[in-house]
């Protein structure tokens, strides 16, 4: 077995640098130096955001847009910058950047907020009010803007409340010296509509909508990226053109265009050949969609894979199933392991949030006087990827 080991260590090295000088230039968490085609959305963040360098509180954000279209990088970029400039003018600028999808429970991401101003929050074993009450007097002390951008804060809130929300909005009423300002980043455009009044009034002061890339602009941005992260002539502008296509097809989502170029790049290499050819792409678009649908499918909630099985059910026995047919098996299901049904209405949303993830296609069709029912499906291919996943979760 050692031997197998050894021998595809050597023979990885000594292809090692036919393909890539740089694969994290690939990866969505890299931020360039440059981000093409979003200048509006970074000019009119700049513009809500450059009061603080004059010691004043900015306006919260709410950030909106499909996965992919440059939300985080956009915002990671300007709050980066604005930390850079702020000593030159004076000024006190930290921020704070939490996904709240990996840092999902509500004492890691006040922990992690906390921790951004330098204080030491123990993993757990502390109350959440002893971290806010910590975290309020670090404010006062160090007297300075922080910034509070919570990613992904619509699967937050879905999970947990709006409660933490609601205490960070109002945070600037138990502070003399120092203001906080959050920018909340998320794919739902329909978020706001599901938090407490009194939180959407304070954090929806402004927001910046961002819109799809076009495979042109997918393209600049990959070209522009390939050219650092690949050996030369190991990529050319057909196979970049090629999966800029294939991404601009799925709502223009440049991660999906950057991981595809970036998985080819390793297929090629694994296979030792000198260049990414189509073959590769196609084969790297199998592999994520497969690694994409058997994420998404294993990190469901308990309900949600129960409802999902049902679908799976009837799409294997007739093709698709409407809402009640759904709704029928989920509660045979759901009964035959012990647990108590959600309602039918609950089980409605959970299907439009299997739709809107991708897992399952969910179209309105109108039967006469018979009123209107919504036929869900899934495609038979993914079938086979989503049972996997739900046997072994």
């Amino acid at each position: 077995m050692s031997d197998i080991i050894d021998k595809i260590i050597e023979e990885r090295l000594k292809r090692h640098g036919r393909i890539f000088v740089n694969k994290e230039i690939l990866l969505p968490d890299y931020i360039p130096e440059t981000l093409p085609h979003r200048e509006r959305e970074i000019r009119k963040l700049v513009e809500i955001l450059v009061v603080g360098l004059k010691g004043e509180r900015p306006s919260n954000i709410l950030i909106y847009g499909l996965t992919g279209t440059g939300k985080t990088a956009v915002t990671k970029f300007v709050l980066k910058k604005l930390m850079e400039k702020a000593p030159s003018l004076g000024a006190r600028i930290k921020y704070a950047y939490v996904n709240t999808r990996k840092v999902d429970t509500t004492y890691r991401v006040l922990a992690s907020i906390a921790r951004s101003l330098g204080l030491r929050i123990p993993l757990s074993g502390i109350a959440i009010s002893e971290i806010y009450t910590r975290y309020v007097q670090a404010l006062e002390n160090w007297g300075g803007l922080h910034i509070i951008a919570l990613d992904e804060i619509d699967y937050y809130v879905k999970r947990h409340g709006d409660d933490l929300l609601y205490k960070l909005v109002r945070i600037n009423e138990d502070l003399e010296n120092a203001k906080v300002a959050i920018i909340g980043i998320t794919n739902d455009i329909n978020f706001v509509d599901t938090l407490d009044p009194r939180v959407r009034s304070s954090l929806g002061e402004e927001e910046i909508v961002f819109s799809p890339y076009d495979a042109e602009q997918l393209f600049d941005i990959l070209w522009e990226r390939a050219q650092k992260a690949f050996v030369p002539g190991a990529v050319s502008e057909k196979i970049v053109r090629y999966c800029a296509g294939l991404a601009a097809r799925e709502h223009g989502d440049a991660r999906r265009a950057l991981d595809l170029l970036r998985v080819a790049g390793e297929i090629a290499e694994r296979q030792g050949a000198n260049k990414v050819e189509i073959k590769h792409v196609i084969q790297a678009s199998r592999e994520i969609e497969y690694g994409r649908i058997y994420q998404a499918v294993s990190t469901l909630p308990l309900h949600a894979k129960l409802v999902l099985n049902a679908i799976i059910y009837l799409v294997k026995t007739k093709g698709s199933g409407t809402t009640g047919e759904i709704y029928s098996k989920y509660k045979e299901i759901a009964m035959s392991y012990g647990y108590d049904p959600l309602t039918q209405r609950r089980v409605s949303e959970i299907i439009n949030e299997l739709d809107m993830l991708g897992l399952a296609t969910a179209l309105v069709v109108n039967r006469g006087r018979y009123g209107k029912t919504k036929i869900v499906k899934i495609p038979r291919e993914l079938l086979t990827i989503m049972e996997e996943a739900l046997g072994e979760t």
